[in-house]
């Protein structure tokens, strides 16, 4: 039955697709297969055109929007839910309320069961595992007319209507390229990836991005891989330090990479390694977000590089992302995405 007051939600929802697709099929991108583009249609003939606004977005109440981060005491996750507190005056400008949630991203199935139970809300930002069970929840959400946008680490595949961060995997092959030019062959020609067993997409886009430069580039370099640490400093201090002094040559080792948490057992376990051993050579380290931990790590030279994304930058852009969606403008999903910056102790603001 035609309704002249059809959304692109109510068009997504009878033809079993995501927003994302329905935009996409509206603004005739590419990327939809014909299947596709022909249910969007079919429902457009079904329900109408959407109500779909050109130029400033009509004003209305207001909109809520959830930001879901992982829980438990990580520094990056930390800051962001400070973040997302101080910039509540820019939401309220824009007319939209924010609550966050923290839930326990090391067990999915209930990291899964937290984002269902959640509602009344316009709009989801979402930090989370890449399971099938998170991807049938934002499925869900979607199909309740939920818009969700991932943000820093993705979950394709599910209905998401879109990612907003830094291209993991090209943050993973600057890390390569950078430690690769601190190598010295054959004397230093071997390169330590770190990484807790995660099942952060974004984590594991790094790693991969980081052994394709590898490979590609300088073959001739060694990489040794420690993919299981604990996510807690003492525990990363004593695996890495286990590995230094048994695992493999440190005296061959050029740079490491971690592509998570535990800068602070990293740097212990080498601070170990080099105690009465003046001539040692320290490896570069190279690690992800500028937290406070890592600017004073940067400024010691504990710290080669910290690879950092605009957080503040990513969290409006996620609402901004969602306020379009959710007043069906053309173009919301349109969002530029943050480059990867490279900090050092010499270009800190």
């Amino acid at each position: 039955m035609f309704s002249s007051s059809a959304t692109i939600a109510d068009i997504a929802r009878h033809a079993g697709v995501g927003t994302a697709t329905v935009d996409r099929v509206l603004n005739k991108r590419p990327g939809v297969n014909a299947e596709t583009v022909q249910k969007v249609m079919d429902s457009l003939k079904a329900l109408g055109e959407p109500s779909v606004l050109r130029g400033r977005p009509r004003q209305r109440g207001g909109f809520r929007f959830a930001y879901v981060l992982p829980d438990g005491k990580i520094p990056f996750f930390d800051k962001m839910e400070r973040l997302i507190a101080q910039t509540a005056g820019d939401f309220r400008h824009q007319h939209i309320t924010e609550v966050t949630y923290r839930f326990d991203a090391e067990d999915p199935a209930s990291f899964a069961a937290d984002l269902s139970r959640i509602s009344d809300c316009d709009g989801v930002v979402l930090v989370a595992p890449d399971v099938p069970a998170v991807k049938l929840a934002i499925n869900d959400l979607v199909r309740a007319g939920v818009h969700v946008v991932t943000l820093f680490s993705d979950v394709a595949g599910s209905m998401r209507e879109v990612f907003i961060g830094a291209d993991n995997r090209a943050a993973g092959r600057t890390a390569g390229l950078l430690l690769a030019r601190m190598a010295a062959p054959p004397q230093r020609d071997t390169l330590l990836l770190l990484s807790q067993a995660t099942r952060m997409s974004g984590e594991i886009e790094r790693r991969i991005g980081f052994a394709q430069v590898l490979e590609e580039r300088f073959p001739h370099l060694k990489v040794e891989r420690l993919l299981d640490l604990p996510a807690d400093d003492a525990g990363v201090c004593h695996a890495v330090g286990r590995t230094l002094t048994q695992g493999l040559d440190s005296g061959r080792l050029a740079g490491v990479y971690s592509v998570g948490v535990g800068t602070a057992g990293i740097v212990l376990a080498f601070a170990a390694l080099q105690r009465g051993v003046a001539s040692r050579h320290v490896p570069g380290l190279i690690v992800h977000d500028f937290i406070e931990a890592h600017q004073s790590l940067l400024i010691s030279g504990a710290v080669s590089y910290v690879l950092h994304q605009d957080i503040h930058y990513c969290v409006l852009t996620a609402a901004r992302v969602l306020r379009g969606l959710c007043e069906n403008v053309r173009g919301a999903l349109n969002a530029v995405q943050p480059r990867v910056e490279i900090l050092t102790a010499e270009n800190l603001h």
